[in-house]
């Protein structure tokens, strides 16, 4: 089984249709399935936007949020000076997408909605299946295994 993580960075307000169509339209793009991922994960500051929340719901999975010193320590192929000076780490959906993951399958990508500026980035990543969502939470050993 594959589990996918999808990293997303929205500007405040950003819509959950927004937020949705490029999730969609990144993991079709890239030949993975909306049912392979098991979770949306973005800054902190970000889980109870509405757009990230509104998307997760109808992904239905949930949102985690990592602080901008958690994201900061994560190498990505693309850093961003301008998101470095807003939020404090030169990534968010790259960076978040790969903080409990192990591969990062799609780079960055920014929404393009007709009319106006996009406001809205994901990347997709790959956790081994072995790998437990937490790692606060112990996986426990079955006997006789």
């Amino acid at each position: 089984m594959v589990l996918l993580v999808v990293g997303v960075g929205a500007g405040r307000g950003a819509p959950a249709g927004e937020v949705l169509e490029l999730v969609s339209s990144v993991l079709h793009e890239a030949g993975l399935s909306p049912c392979d991922v098991v979770e949306l994960a973005t800054l902190d500051s970000k889980t109870e936007e509405p757009g990230i929340v509104g998307a997760a719901a109808r992904l239905g999975v949930p949102v985690r949020g990592y602080s901008a010193q958690e994201l900061a320590a994560v190498a990505v192929p693309n850093p961003s000076g301008a998101v470095l000076a807003a939020v404090g780490s030169a990534s968010v959906a790259e960076a978040a997408a790969l903080v409990r993951a192990d591969e990062l399958l799609v780079t960055k990508r920014k929404s393009n909605p007709a009319g106006r500026v996009g406001r809205v980035t994901c990347a997709v990543a790959r956790r081994a299946s072995h790998a437990h969502p937490d790692p606060t939470v112990a996986s426990s050993a079955v006997p006789g295994t």
